[in-house]
């Protein structure tokens, strides 16, 4: 066998473990990932995808409901792993809500909600879901939750940053390691949220560092948005790929017009890491928010969840008016390479150049 047959039977073989028909992954994206982009991504092959961060469990199994309804595919379901407890503070919260003023047109309440969904009640959703994969990133599930979620045949994708983290995503009993590199777009899964500008490796120096010490299948995420990032990551050591930035342009995702345009017009350097939006380190096109954030001048973000309830009013109204500057516009560094085509359309067009160039 050549080594191109090698390469493309890796790939295969995780189509058939998974039951998808190309190794084409959507990036579970949470509050852009509507059941129609996932239906799309899957009917053509590949596996869908639902971020349920924000979700309530009834949500949840909403979504994974309308979904099988109108799909034989396959999806995943994510959930970040939750950070401990930040303290708040009054004062630091009020000078990030007097600068969050320059950029909202309505007074923000008193005091800010900053309630999630309830963890727990969101992971007895998912399994209740039954997808084929329950995908990880910011950690890894407590070990109860392992043991329920593999003793129902779901596959259990982990997200890694590090050569450390997949190690220790393996240990725990991973099935895939999704290596994120630092080129994607959205938040970075790093363990520690501590650790996350620390722990900077781009995709393509991580594939091979992780496929060299895991025997895990490796799913490679972070800047690929056209088939030559495919087929290189495909070279490099990992079996499938997973695609956010590059279907946000997608009719099906449903973002608003200002963000989908501007993906289409951000050159790698006209995106930016930043916490402004929720604390969080993540990737965002560099909006007139996301470069005020980043001044010397302006105040330093709170944790998560506290900072994504200041700043939820304002990107709220972003979307509402389509006000790019206002709008939480994540993107990662190859986002003009995004295409505004159907989805569908784009999954075959994706593997099928991918496989020429494997070729």
């Amino acid at each position: 066998m050549t080594t191109k047959q090698q390469l493309i039977r890796r790939a295969e073989s995780f189509c058939e473990r998974l039951g998808i028909k190309l190794p084409i992954v959507l990036a579970p994206m949470a509050g852009a990932c509507p059941t129609e982009l996932s239906i799309k991504v899957a009917e053509s092959g590949g596996l869908g995808a639902c971020g349920v961060l924000l979700m309530s469990p009834e949500q949840i199994i909403e979504w994974s409901r309308t979904f099988k309804s109108a799909s034989d595919g396959q999806f995943q379901l994510n959930n970040w792993i939750p950070d401990p407890e930040s303290a708040r503070d009054i004062h630091k919260e009020q000078l990030v809500r007097d600068f969050l003023s320059q950029f909202s047109d309505q007074d923000q309440p008193d005091v800010v909600d900053t309630a999630t969904p309830e963890f727990d009640a969101q992971c007895e959703a998912m399994l209740e879901s039954s997808p084929r994969v329950i995908s990880s990133i910011m950690g890894v599930y407590p070990d109860e939750f392992i043991t329920r979620m593999k003793s129902r045949g779901i596959i259990w994708f982990a997200t890694a940053t590090t050569v450390r983290e997949a190690i220790e995503a393996e240990e725990k009993g991973a099935d895939v390691i999704v290596a994120q590199g630092i080129e994607a777009g959205g938040h970075r899964g790093t363990f520690n949220a501590d650790e996350a500008e620390q722990s900077m490796a781009g995709l393509f120096s991580l594939i091979p560092a992780i496929a060299d010490v895991v025997r895990l299948p490796v799913v490679a995420t972070g800047g690929i948005a056209d088939a030559r990032g495919i087929a290189s990551a495909i070279v490099l050591g990992a079996s499938a790929v997973q695609i956010g930035t590059g279907f946000l342009r997608c009719p099906e995702s449903g973002i608003p017009t200002a963000w989908a345009d501007a993906i289409g017009n951000s050159a790698p350097d006209s995106t930016m890491l930043t916490r402004a939006f929720t604390g969080r380190l993540g990737r965002s096109i560099a909006t007139a928010y996301a470069q005020a954030a980043a001044s010397s001048d302006a105040p330093i973000p709170r944790p998560y969840p506290i900072q994504r309830a200041l700043t939820k009013q304002m990107t709220a109204a972003g979307r509402r008016n389509n006000d790019l500057d206002r709008i939480q516009a994540w993107a990662g560094q190859s986002a003009s390479l995004a295409k505004a085509v159907a989805a569908d359309k784009l999954v075959r067009k994706l593997w099928d150049e991918a496989l020429s160039l494997l070729s």
